[in-house]
C-alpha cells in the first residue's frame, strides 16, 4: 500500500510492533504487558495524526490510489446491476458508468464517474474525465430513470470535465449546461453521492440533487488545489496554502449549505478499510430515499430548484 507522507510515522510505529510480535515468537524478549503499551501508543499516535490533518493531506488521502472508486462501490452496494452504454450519438464514454441496479431489492438508476484503478484502467477509463457524450449518456440513463419511475443515485468522483480540443468542438460546455437544467426539473428523486474528488462543472455535470451526501475526506471545489495555485498565486507549489484557501472539504461545505450530510470513512481514509465505506454509502442512499420517496413530485423539484438557488455564503464589505 502507498504511504502518505503524514502517516509515515504510523507505518514506522506498526512495522515495530510487527517485528516484536515476530521475535517474540521464537524468543519472548517482551512481556504481553509491554506489546499492549505498545499498542496502545500506536492508537494514540494514529488518532493524534488523524484529527490534525491540513486540507492538503486530506487531498492526498482522497487521492489514495487504494481509495475505492465507483465501480467498487457499485458491485459491494449492490445485489445486481446492468449497465447503460452509449449516448446514442457519437460513442460510449468509459469514464462514466450507468447502471440499473438493485440495492437491498430497492431499484435505482445508477450515474458514477470512474477514474480507473491502474494504468491499463485509467487510460480505459480517461483518468475520469467525461466528454460530451459521457454528460449524453448520462442524460439518457437518467430520463430512463424517470420514465420508469426509478430514483437516481449519481457518484461524483473526477478531476474535471476532459479540457481537450476534441470535447469543447463536440459541446463540452452545453452538454454540462443541459445537464445542469434537465436535472433540475428531473421528476425522480436525485441522491448525490460525493466519494472522491469532485471538481469545476465536471462534477456538477452529474451533480444536481436532492440531497448530498460527502464522504468526509473528499472534497468539492471550482477548481484542483494545483490549479488554483497557478492562477492565484502563480505557483503550483503553493497547493497547501490553496487547499487551506478554497475550504473543499465536508465541514465547511456543510455549513454554508452545498452538501447536506457527511459520510464517515474508517480511521485515516476509506483505504485502510473500504467495507466501513460501503455500509455507509448503502446505509445513507436506503435511508435517503425513505425520506424523499414519498414527497410530491412538485414539491421535489421546487425544493431541488431553491436549494441550489440557495447554495453559498456572500460577505459585503
Amino acid at each position: 500500500m502507498a504511504i502518505l507522507p503524514h502517516e509515515k510515522q504510523i507505518f514506522d510505529y506498526e512495522e515495530t510492533i510487527k517485528q516484536v510480535k515476530e521475535q517474540n515468537k521464537t524468543n519472548s524478549l517482551w512481556s504481553q504487558e509491554e506489546i499492549d503499551k505498545l499498542e496502545k501508543k500506536l492508537e494514540h499516535l494514529k488518532k493524534k495524526v488523524y484529527t490534525s490533518l491540513s486540507s492538503w493531506e486530506r487531498v492526498l488521502i482522497c487521492r489514495h490510489p487504494n481509495r475505492p472508486h465507483s465501480i467498487d462501490y457499485l458491485k459491494n452496494i449492490s445485489d445486481e446491476f446492468v449497465e447503460i452504454s452509449g449516448d446514442r450519438s457519437f460513442r460510449d464514454d468509459k469514464s462514466i458508468i450507468c447502471a440499473f441496479a438493485k440495492i437491498n431489492g430497492k431499484k435505482f438508476v445508477v450515474i458514477a464517474q470512474e477514474k480507473g484503478n491502474d494504468t491499463e484502467s485509467r487510460i480505459y477509463r480517461n483518468f475520469g474525465m467525461p466528454h460530451p457524450e459521457g454528460y449524453r449518456k448520462a442524460l439518457r440513463a437518467m430520463k430512463l430513470a424517470e420514465k420508469f419511475n426509478l430514483p437516481v443515485v449519481t457518484f461524483l468522483d473526477t478531476p474535471g470535465a476532459y479540457p481537450g480540443l476534441a470535447a469543447e468542438e463536440r459541446g463540452q460546455g452545453w452538454a454540462i449546461a443541459n445537464n445542469l437544467l434537465e436535472m433540475s426539473r428531473l421528476r425522480t428523486p436525485i441522491i448525490v453521492v460525493l466519494i472522491g474528488e469532485g471538481c469545476s462543472g465536471g462534477a456538477l455535470g452529474i451533480g444536481v440533487g436532492d440531497t448530498i451526501g460527502m464522504l468526509e475526506h473528499s472534497y468539492y471545489s471550482v477548481i484542483t488545489p494545483e490549479g488554483c495555485a497557478s492562477i492565484l498565486y502563480k505557483d503550483a507549489n503553493k497547493n497547501e496554502q490553496a487547499a487551506e484557501a478554497l475550504r473543499i472539504h465536508a465541514e465547511y461545505l456543510k455549513k454554508i449549505n452545498v452538501i447536506d450530510y457527511i459520510i464517515k470513512e474508517a480511521q485515516g481514509g476509506a483505504h485502510h478499510d473500504p467495507q466501513v465505506a460501503y455500509e455507509n454509502v448503502k446505509a445513507f442512499i436506503l435511508e435517503t430515499y425513505e425520506s424523499l420517496k414519498n414527497i410530491e413530485i412538485n414539491t421535489l423539484i421546487d425544493s431541488r430548484y431553491s436549494k441550489f438557488r440557495a447554495i453559498g455564503e456572500f460577505i459585503k464589505q
